[in-house]
């Protein structure tokens, strides 16, 4: 067998051994807390327009910002996203859509 070949048999018993609890992943991600309301007031939208701009629904951006909810993981790895680089979120959201 290849270098690769073990390399790749390898990975998928380690994702098995995961997978069934039998062993921790070696690296995960856990992203910051966020301050919505600041991310957003950066962008210049009104909530409404935030959610819709990013595809939150307008409930949760309030929630979110009247420390009602918090953001789950996913969400606050794309708020993170949109604070730091905006127009590309935008850019990969309208080609979506194209």
């Amino acid at each position: 067998m290849t270098k690769l070949g073990e390399r790749l048999l390898k990975s998928a018993q380690e994702a098995r051994a995961i997978a069934r609890g039998e062993m921790e992943p070696g690296r995960v991600f856990t992203p910051p807390s966020v301050d919505v309301a600041e991310i957003r007031r950066k962008t210049g939208l009104s909530q409404e327009r935030f959610a819709q701009r990013f595809g939150f629904s307008p409930a949760a951006i309030r929630d979110w910002e009247q420390k009602r909810r918090t953001p789950d993981a996913a969400a606050r790895t794309l708020l993170i996203v949109i604070d730091r680089e905006p127009a590309a979120v935008e850019r990969a959201l309208s080609s979506e859509a194209a």
